[in-house]
């Protein structure tokens, strides 16, 4: 009996020195995701000298710098799809859209590395903004939240959630024996943004760097100032983020990625299909499992997460997975293009509402090293949402209303319809806003991107190519309806019905409009 109740302890040793050898040989993974950061721009190791990034250039610096990392879909929700399911939002059915649905009959990546052993959290913004219950989902598709501390911050506008302690939580409660999987969401720097913040914390007016699809204002330079302040406020969240692993002896055992969902929350950008939408920042540090200091060309699409992280974890791939797993370049000791990466596809279709039956627009576009060819499917249609919604596709802001109160050149380049094609050279142009489309000598450059970019696309079962796209416009938007051209209708309905019922109301004051009226056809009609 003593004999065999030795057996059972050895054996069971065993079975946790191999528990405790796979949680080693599979590396944690910390996913830490800015919510509308363009990053590829303004981190201090991009060279912008009005945001200051230490803790992501330490990552950047400790791990690799990837300089060319994308979306697929410049939003919220759609990139965050692409993420979780390692597809581009076009092969998402309902994803494709802005707030909409989280469609039914996709995996994510954390439920499969959840049924592979990992342990999984979420603090912050996951999947969203949208609806995941309706498919069935009973949590967030990025995990459980882990959301139960607070913190005081420095403006009203900066979310309260503690993320440092949420996960130092997450990690005094997980089974050590396992490796685990955590998604740090973020919800900086969406707007709105405490107005003047920035120069009330210490920033210089003179030190902002205008792009040149904005006006150079005093108050374009506030706002941005405002945006600084949320971006340092997330990046000093990554420093106490990486001294949690630190004090938990896995730092090194943990891949700590950082990016952002699209660029910057200003018109021309936050869902357009513009370089500085669609191109993300993105480091990645993983201890001495890569060569520190590298800077990676190769172009890298979220959807490439999901394949990646799978490979990582010793899983195999997904068969709905499109993306492309990139631990080969993660792990090479080179700098520069690793793999010649060099194409990426952009698209979307419905963001906000705004236009007649929640109308979108749809369009697609090819990014090389040296150019960006945009196809839009309905020139016809406001890029931006309708005048008389607001152009909801572009969140409410200072910046905005200097535009439209400006009018002229930049409110038509952030509101005003676009041609069917736009082209521009990013070597020149990386503000995009010198549209070479029509230009002759351009003319076989544009007819190659097309060519191209159809070819791709039919590759990947586009519906909008293929022709069967009638159901993205069919599509349900889950969010308020505010923004909708049929709550302006009302509102036009209402006022005239208002006006209507003083006239009831006040006979007198009818009659003597009238009356004048009738004067000024006489004056006319007099010689």
């Amino acid at each position: 009996m003593t004999r065999m109740l030795a057996s059972l302890l050895l054996l069971c040793g065993l079975c946790n020195s191999l528990h405790a050898a796979e949680a080693a040989a599979r590396p944690n993974i910390l996913f830490i995701i800015f919510d509308d950061w363009g990053g590829a721009r303004h981190s201090s190791i991009a060279g912008c000298p009005w945001i200051q990034t230490p803790n992501y250039d330490r990552v950047a610096r400790e791990g690799v710098y990837f300089r060319n990392a994308f979306t697929s879909n410049p939003k919220c929700s759609p990139c965050r799809a692409s993420i979780l399911t390692g597809r581009n939002t076009w092969q998402l059915r309902e994803a494709v859209s802005h707030n909409g649905l989280f469609p039914s009959g996709f995996e994510t990546f954390p439920d499969l590395l959840e049924k592979g052993g990992y342990s999984i959290g979420l603090t912050g913004k996951g999947w969203g903004p949208g609806d995941f219950q309706t498919s069935g989902r009973t949590r967030n598709p990025a995990g459980p939240s882990f959301d139960q501390f607070t913190t005081d911050v420095p403006t009203n506008s900066i979310s309260n959630k503690d993320y440092a302690s949420n996960f130092a939580h997450f990690l005094k409660q997980r089974p050590t024996d396992k490796p685990f999987f955590f998604w740090i969401g973020f919800q900086e720097p969406h707007r709105k943004y405490e107005w003047n913040s920035g120069e009330r914390l210490g920033k210089q007016l003179a030190s902002v760097t205008v792009p040149a699809y904005l006006p150079d204002t005093e108050i374009v330079r506030r706002d941005l100032l405002d945006y600084a302040v949320e971006v340092e406020w997330g990046d000093a969240q990554i420093g106490k983020v990486l001294a949690s692993l630190e004090a938990a002896g896995e730092l090194d055992n943990t891949v700590v990625v950082v990016t952002s969902d699209h660029g910057m929350p200003f018109p021309y950008v936050k869902g357009q299909i513009h370089e500085d939408a669609f191109h993300l920042p993105l480091a990645i540090r993983w201890g001495k499992e890569v060569s520190p200091g590298r800077v990676v060309e190769d172009f890298i699409n979220v959807r490439d997460f999901a394949p990646t992280f799978l490979e990582l974890a010793g899983l195999p791939q997904h068969e709905q997975i499109t993306g492309r797993s990139f631990v080969n370049i993660l792990r090479s000791k080179d700098s520069g293009w690793i793999e010649n990466r060099d194409v990426m596809l952009v698209g979307k279709e419905r963001h906000d509402i705004g236009r007649v039956h929640d109308q979108g627009y749809p369009v697609r576009a090819i990014r090389t090293k040296d150019y960006l060819y945009v196809h839009n499917f309905h020139p016809e249609r406001w890029p931006a949402g309708d005048p008389e919604t607001d152009f909801g596709n572009v969140d409410p802001s200072p910046t905005k209303e200097v535009l439209k109160a400006l009018g002229g050149y930049y409110f038509d380049l952030s509101f005003g319809k676009r041609l069917p094609d736009e082209l521009y050279s990013l070597a020149e142009d990386p503000d995009c806003v010198q549209n070479l489309a029509h230009e002759l000598a351009y003319q076989d450059v544009l007819k190659e991107l097309r060519s191209q970019m159809i070819a791709l696309l039919k590759e990947e079962g586009d519906p909008r190519i293929l022709g069967t796209f009638q159901e993205f416009d069919a599509y349900r938007y889950t969010g308020g309806r505010n923004k909708g051209y049929e709550s302006w209708l009302k509102q036009q309905e209402g006022t005239v019905l208002k006006d209507l019922q003083e006239e009831l109301d006040h006979p007198q004051q009818r009659a003597d409009r009238s009356e004048q009226r009738s004067r000024q056809k006489k004056a006319k009609a007099t010689p």
